[in-house]
């Protein structure tokens, strides 16, 4: 455990536990885990948007439905994404809740599922439900770094993120964990990712927040450019601080927000740069763009382009694949007055070559980290968004995912 972890400090109210239930393709350890709040919490949840849906999740989003946005536990596995595994897999996913629900005597759909793995293998109940007791017996709030590594698949780490800070009177938590190294590229969520807080939000409010939060984070990250169809964003705030409920309009939802989008976008950052194979993380700027819709697209344009990543794998400043993919976003723009920036070397001015040194370059994109900045004179929108480089390494992991 690095010295980061020990220090993570865990919202009031929030237990976790993590057992091995022999679900994983590859390798040993924890693969199921449960999340429990000793109160039912107000509960906001980002799903997928791609048309393939996982069981967990057409499972959870009824429960959250029945239940009008309530929760007191989320059970998790890793190994097997219970997607496309028809009604058996359905039936898994609503054996598991229910079981965990009678364990702890609350209602059915209080209970949350999420899975990841592998997809098209039928989902066997009985390796999770049978740890439910054992789950049950180990819960801790210590627990929560067991559980961090408990979910993850392709990942190297686990990734846990947590601020105290004043509020409304109290002193509230957050807690953010997130897994995800492939098949990354949310346009409504991420691959799997948890945030807990003891704050009492505003019902709006719990909604509003994590939907602004994953805007500004994990709907500006891409690996590969595949959308996941198991991704799962869960808010819980189980108001075990005692302030008063915090609404989105003035300092305190903002504060509450802002916090929040600063540990979803560490998270999203380490997820880029834990992305299968990355040797570095690029962040790709826009600035000077006529709006944020206009800058956003021209940003997620480079992000996604299999030339960029390339380029960036080899640190080749190859400005001319940036421009291209620029011009590839369906946006309007004028490539003529366009200037691109590696780190702060300017090597592309007015849509045309820039006088720089190759080599001084080269150097500097060898590093962990690379800022790609595409400036133009269009406006004063600007927008972020995070990547990493395609590497052989990607090709290995992925070629021999299942087998």
């Amino acid at each position: 455990m690095t010295k980061a972890t020990k220090n993570i400090q865990v919202p009031k109210g929030f237990l976790f536990a993590a057992a091995e239930g022999g679900l994983r393709t590859h390798g040993h350890g924890p693969d199921v885990a449960l999340i429990y709040s000793m109160v039912p919490a107000r509960v906001a949840a980002l799903f997928t948007t791609n048309r393939l849906q996982a069981a967990p999740i057409e499972i959870s989003r009824d429960h959250l439905r029945r239940s009008r946005h309530a929760a007191q536990a989320i059970l998790v596995n890793a190994g097997n994404a219970n997607c496309a595994t028809g009604a058996q897999g359905e039936r898994a996913a609503r054996q598991c809740a229910a079981k965990a629900a009678e364990l702890f005597r609350i209602r059915p759909e209080h209970v949350l599922v999420a899975s990841t793995g592998v997809i098209g293998v039928p989902l066997e109940a009985r390796r999770i439900t049978g740890l439910l007791p054992a789950l049950a017996r180990r819960l801790h709030p210590r627990a929560v770094h067991a559980v961090s590594r408990a979910i993850l698949t392709t990942d190297t780490r686990p990734k846990v993120v947590s601020r105290t800070i004043p509020l409304a009177g109290r002193r509230i938590t957050i807690l953010g964990m997130a897994k995800g190294a492939g098949m990354i590229y949310p346009r409504m969520a991420t691959m799997l990712g948890f945030f807990f807080t003891d704050a009492a939000l505003d019902p709006r409010f719990v909604q509003a927040a994590a939907r602004r939060m994953c805007a500004a984070s994990f709907n500006r990250i891409s690996v590969d450019g595949d959308t996941s169809p198991n991704d799962t964003v869960y808010l819980m705030a189980n108001g075990m601080a005692g302030n008063r409920a915090i609404t989105e309009k003035g300092p305190a939802g903002k504060k509450f927000l802002q916090t929040l989008t600063e540990i979803a976008q560490q998270l999203a950052i380490a997820m880029v740069a834990d992305g299968e194979g990355a040797h570095r993380v690029a962040e790709i700027r826009v600035e000077g763009a006529a709006s944020e819709k206009q800058a956003e697209a021209l940003a997620r344009s480079i992000a996604l382009s299999p030339l960029v990543k390339t380029a960036l794998a080899g640190a080749d400043p190859n400005w001319g694949r940036i421009l291209s993919a620029a011009g590839n976003a369906g946006v309007e723009f004028d490539p003529r007055r366009a200037d691109i920036y590696l780190n702060r070397v300017r090597v592309c001015r007015q849509g045309g070559a820039a006088k720089f040194s190759e080599a001084a370059v080269q150097r500097q994109l060898r590093g962990k980290q690379v800022l790609i900045r595409l400036v133009l004179q269009g406006g004063k929108a600007t927008a972020r968004f995070w990547t990493c480089d395609f590497t052989k390494e990607y090709i290995r992991i992925n070629a021999s995912y299942r087998t």
